[in-house]
């Protein structure tokens, strides 16, 4: 195996940029050797002509997800947290959960009483019964019928698409997870996750609420139309505390969320205890596929069908997916993404992550997701 340099991923996102794929890139991974290597390519935005650099802000969306599971795992070893205790206990919101169960003659939604509670091992494996709206088409129906938004930084008053651990729907679960570690240890989300997880690792631009200097250095988000053209989009999460933020209110560095992937691939070390990181990385949905979006919203979010053709299931910080990619990561490797085509994976089997971030909307791009494909093929060459 031939070492990976800093060149060979910069010609990857250099013709990604020239093909149109995004104005630009920035990628990092850890090799199977234990090579950092980082690259950008391209610039800003469309609207901003500043290089992507490696201090370059992106808002990661969803890759907070495995952040935030990460935090609620080190509540649960604290012992103020149980995997399976009913949520509702300490979220009053959740303690009487309604399903959706159809829309009658008017239009207006139908709902009965979900036959179990919530628990934090749901909300985690999105095996809740939340979802998400623009990959939820009954979901979207339920809003329009009754009103709301997903986006108002409200906590959301939906009812849940089936009873608790019955099926497996991408979702806000995760956002609910980050208010039940506020309830657990009086602390905001933003402050535990400062405090227990970016100052132990230094990822010291990892922010919910990036001050001027770091918002001077994000890149700009670029919705792409049918004929490949990107316009800029005002896009991004609220500046103050929100409900969103355990699921999607994260901005980082490439080079810092690489760090934290390279906690995943020391066992979690020093975030989590062995036992812990080695229960969060197991399959916790039995035999329920996981991993594939719907979209509901063409403009959010095309159709996503990570890893076809493997096995794939949920665990409690990540898409897991049990057989190996050919030509890439092994089993049991963890991965997930951001809405404006940010991808990462990591695989403590191989000692190998990695990560490519963009701006761009809408997700699943079939053209970033082909160069994110040939980042991690690099790595593993």
């Amino acid at each position: 195996m031939t070492a990976l340099a800093a060149e060979d991923l910069r010609a990857i996102l250099d013709a990604g940029v020239a093909a149109g794929r995004a104005p630009g890139f920035c990628a990092a991974v850890i090799t199977p050797r234990g090579e950092r290597v980082t690259a950008c390519a391209g610039v800003r935005g469309v609207d901003d002509p500043h290089a992507m650099t490696p201090d370059t802000l992106f808002m990661i969306a969803s890759c907070t997800k495995a952040v935030t599971s990460v935090a609620a795992l080190q509540v649960v070893e604290r012992g103020l947290l149980d995997l399976d205790a009913p949520v509702g206990e300490r979220l009053p919101a959740l303690a009487a959960p309604r399903v959706l169960t159809g829309f009658d003659a008017a239009g207006a939604p139908l709902t009965r009483a979900a036959t179990k509670p919530i628990t934090l091992r749901h909300l985690l494996t999105h095996t809740s019964g939340f979802a998400y709206d623009f990959c939820c088409a009954d979901l979207a129906a339920y809003l329009t019928a009754a009103g709301g938004s997903l986006m108002s930084g409200a906590e959301p008053d939906i009812p849940l698409m089936f009873d608790p651990g019955e099926a497996w729907q991408y979702g806000i679960g995760i956002d609910w997870a980050g208010r039940l570690i506020e309830a657990a240890t009086g602390q905001g989300l933003d402050a535990w996750c400062a405090e227990h997880i970016f100052a132990p690792l230094g990822m010291n631009d990892a922010s919910f609420f990036p001050d001027a200097a770091q918002s001077a250095r994000k890149a700009g988000v670029c919705q792409k139309g049918a004929d490949g053209q990107c316009v800029a989009i005002p896009f991004g999460m609220p500046p103050v505390h929100h409900f969103m933020m355990g699921g999607a209110g994260l901005y980082a560095t490439a080079g810092d969320y690489l760090t934290f992937l390279g906690a995943l691939l020391r066992g979690g070390a020093p975030l989590l205890r062995p036992e812990t990181f080695a229960l969060m990385m197991q399959n916790h949905v039995g035999d329920l596929d996981a991993g594939a979006l719907k979209t509901a919203q063409p403009a959010m979010s095309n159709d996503f069908e990570p890893l076809a053709g493997l096995t794939r299931r949920h665990g409690l910080a990540g898409l897991v997916n049990l057989d190996p990619v050919p030509g890439g990561r092994s089993a049991g490797a963890l991965a997930w993404a951001g809405i404006a085509n940010c991808y990462y994976w990591a695989d403590p089997a191989a000692g190998a992550a990695g990560l490519l971030f963009s701006q761009v909307m809408p997700f699943a791009d079939p053209a970033i997701l082909a160069t994110f494909e040939e980042v991690e093929r690099a790595v593993y060459a």
